[in-house]
């Protein structure tokens, strides 16, 4: 029976009940999600059983996924074999400073070459985006030699000194600028603000989610950075928390479940930060549509 056929009050009651049949390729897609989403998440399950394993149970063969007895003692025992509580300080401390930095001074510069006219701008961004193009092993000897020569060696300000500024956060912002009209900002310099107050009361608040995708991504990079912090920390007090399980790790040999343990709590300021700008990191990929 066709659809014309049916009495008109019954008529959207038979194209509800249609739409709740998923169409094949919508139930295929859903489920190379499904699988690709748990690809994903397992190494980070698997992280989490093993650190609540026991010694034995973590070489047992067949293997077990889930432990008998959850040993939560082994977060207690990994975080007093060292001084994790130093390294989660220092870790936090630059990570917090390096990401306010980053936003300050992505935001002022994105700000700039878009929004201001001035001799130059387009071969000093273009100069900035070759930035882009260069590996950070390339800079990374020249920035050592500077931060000795200036005396900042096994110092948070050696640590926190290469992220201060990010080539990728001032092409975000300046991109994202575009999105803005250049008639709010004339009119509110007609209404008599100036260039500051144009930036902390219309610009500021227009740039939250392209904000807090760069501070996920500052968040993020500054908190799992190995090899630089290594480099400039000459004792066990500066190190971050990457180079202390690093330093853990080389001490307990075999003991997986207690490396295990320490991974999971250095990964919880993460999830934290990305769950709490979720929705401004959202927000900024459906906005980036919209650009101009």
């Amino acid at each position: 029976m066709e659809l014309s056929q049916v009495r008109p009050e019954t008529q959207p009651r038979l194209r509800h009940a249609r739409r709740r049949w998923p169409d094949p390729w919508m139930f295929v897609l859903y489920v190379v999600l499904f699988v690709m989403a748990f690809v994903t998440l397992a190494p980070f399950l698997w992280m989490l059983v093993t650190a609540l394993k026991s010694p034995s149970e973590v070489f047992e063969w067949p293997i077990k996924l889930l432990p008998s007895v959850p040993q939560w003692s082994n977060f207690a025992e990994a975080w007093a074999r060292q001084p994790f509580t130093r390294f989660f300080q220092n870790t936090l401390f630059i990570t917090i400073g390096t990401t306010v930095a980053t936003l300050f001074t992505s935001s002022t510069a994105g700000f700039a070459f878009e929004k201001y006219q001035f001799r130059g701008k387009k071969v000093l961004f273009m100069l900035v985006l070759t930035l882009l193009m260069l590996p950070p092993q390339v800079t990374l000897v020249p920035t050592y030699l500077l931060v000795r020569n200036m005396g900042l060696v096994n110092t948070y300000w050696a640590l926190m000194i290469p992220g201060l500024t990010s080539v990728f956060g001032i092409f975000l912002i300046r991109q994202y600028m575009q999105s803005i009209p250049d008639e709010l900002l004339d009119a509110a310099r007609i209404d008599g603000c100036n260039d500051w107050s144009i930036y902390t009361l219309i610009v500021l608040p227009l740039l939250k989610p392209a904000l807090a995708v760069l501070a996920i991504f500052t968040f993020t990079n500054t908190w799992n950075s190995f090899l630089w912090p290594l480099i400039v920390s000459d004792s066990v007090e500066m190190y971050t928390l990457q180079v202390g399980i690093a330093f853990f790790s080389g001490q307990t040999g075999t003991e997986y479940q207690l490396m295990m343990a320490v991974a999971v709590i250095s990964l919880l300021p993460v999830l934290i930060m990305y769950v709490l700008f979720q929705r401004f990191f959202v927000s900024s990929a459906a906005m980036s549509g919209l650009n101009r």
